[in-house]
């Protein structure tokens, strides 16, 4: 039976983790550390280890796995496939060369474009109109190995980052269970990236998440739909540090200047973007609070805004 060591770290890779295992030999699962996660600093265990703890696998948890005695341990056991799926580090060159078939990553992009950390979350920030994933290669650059096979994802509107790892960590589970065979009979062609084509998706700062409520609303909602659901993007509203987590651009126009209200209603709450345009709030979260909807907030600690208030600042 093919062998394999499999690395990855967040929900994305578990249904392939979950998929290897059923036709192959998944000698060792590579994951990132337990984290402390939370104001109260709980350990937690990635998803990838509580699947791979679950499926009875072995589990390392390198820091840093080049230069680590795991990285021995791992080359150690000769796998004929290397498998990664959003693992969070590079893989050493020696590492790659130790698989004898080949050193494989389940990518969240259709490559060329978004190599990097946060593929999907751009794809998402960007309004593409589509996304996939990519069988690909693993080379010592980073995500610019020849690529073996693509699927497409069209995206909408009601998409966000959370979905679309979702819709894609299936598709890529699928993708990979379907070329994997002729990969290993060494009939499956590989097809170079085009270097005019490539870009970009490194990993998001703290600073990204506060939301530019100068961009047009269109914009605006596809930060509040990127940075969704793990992390959030927040403004200052009414002086309180508040994350926007659903947002409905509007056809309405306005000449008010970003941050104003457009319009206030018992349940209603429209605000000027940039360029004129404007966006309702639907769910917001001020620090220390709730997940709420806005007509909650507008009963409540909203109370007092009315229409024309300048309720958020500039980023």
């Amino acid at each position: 039976m093919t062998s394999i060591i499999f690395l990855g770290t967040p929900d994305f890779a578990v249904p392939i983790l979950e998929a290897l295992n059923t036709t192959y030999d998944v000698k060792l699962v590579i994951t990132q550390p337990d984290r402390k996660v939370g104001r109260k600093q709980v350990l937690h265990q990635s998803p990838v280890k509580q699947a791979a703890v679950r499926l009875n696998l072995p589990v390392l948890q390198p820091e840093k796995l080049s230069g680590s005695p795991e990285l021995d341990e791992a080359i150690a056991l000769q796998p004929d496939l290397l498998i990664t799926a959003a693992y969070g580090q590079f893989l050493p060159t020696k590492f790659l060369n130790a698989a004898k078939i080949a050193a494989l990553n389940v990518h969240g992009s259709l490559l060329p474009k978004y190599r990097g950390g946060a593929p999907i979350q751009y794809s998402v920030i960007n309004g593409d109109a589509e996304t996939g994933v990519t069988i690909m290669e693993m080379v010592k650059a980073m995500d610019a190995g020849d690529m073996y096979a693509q699927s497409r994802l069209p995206l909408t509107r009601d998409d966000d980052t959370g979905t679309v790892f979702e819709k894609l960590s299936v598709m890529g589970r699928d993708l990979l269970m379907a070329t994997l065979p002729e990969i290993i009979a060494g009939n499956e062609t590989k097809t170079p990236q085009d270097p005019d084509l490539v870009t970009f998706s490194p990993t998001l700062t703290k600073a990204q998440e506060h939301l530019d409520i100068n961009l047009p609303a269109t914009q605006l909602d596809n930060w509040v739909r990127g940075l969704r659901p793990a992390v959030g993007g927040w403004v200052m509203l009414n002086g309180v540090r508040t994350k926007l987590w659903a947002i409905t651009p509007l056809t309405e126009t306005t000449d008010l200047p970003a941050g104003t209200v457009v319009l206030r209603e018992k349940k209603q709450l429209h605000v000027a973007a940039g360029d004129g345009t404007v966006f309702a709030i639907n769910q917001l979260q001020p620090a220390g609070k709730a997940i709420q909807p806005i007509a909650a907030y507008l009963n409540g600690a909203g109370k007092s805004i009315t229409q024309g208030d300048q309720i958020i600042g500039e980023a």
